[in-house]
């Protein structure tokens, strides 16, 4: 199953999906090499910052391992109710990235030789902006 992978650099945001077997093992916190990942990338470093599951469960610094634990939240991480109080149980995955892992995100530490929109000159596009069809409709209509 391919990674989605999201590498964050000041402020940016860059997506590559890969079929490389590079972040299994690896936990959060951790550092990979660029060149580990995508030959372009080679002296890039990135740390794990983050990962979420086929299922949408993510990974978590505190929970060892690589299954599903149920951990008692209270406000802050994972929690998005803020009653004064709140504790609940939800399902979140260990800090061990595994096959079953989907999404990973990566903070850049190092650059390398070519800067990412460099890279990733497909996403550097300027978005197109969306045709106002009530305008077209309005021009298309002959005056009565």
């Amino acid at each position: 199953m391919p990674f989605k992978l999201n590498m964050s650099d000041n402020g940016k945001a860059w997506k590559l999906e890969t079929e490389s077997e590079v972040p299994v093992g690896k936990s959060l916190g951790e550092k990979i090499d660029g060149k580990e990942i995508k030959s372009e990338l080679d002296g890039y470093e990135f740390e794990i910052t983050g990962a979420s599951d086929i299922a949408g469960f993510p990974h978590s610094k505190d929970v060892e391992g690589l299954g599903l634990k149920k951990v008692l939240l209270k406000k802050g991480w994972g929690m998005k109710d803020n009653r004064e109080g709140l504790r609940l149980r939800k399902t979140i995955r260990g800090k061990i990235l595994s096959t079953s892992t989907v999404q990973v995100n990566l903070k850049v530490i190092k650059q390398g030789a070519k800067t990412l929109a460099e890279i990733f000159q497909e996403q550097n596009k300027p978005k197109e902006k969306p045709k106002d069809v009530k305008k077209e409709e309005q021009a298309e209509k002959p005056a009565a």
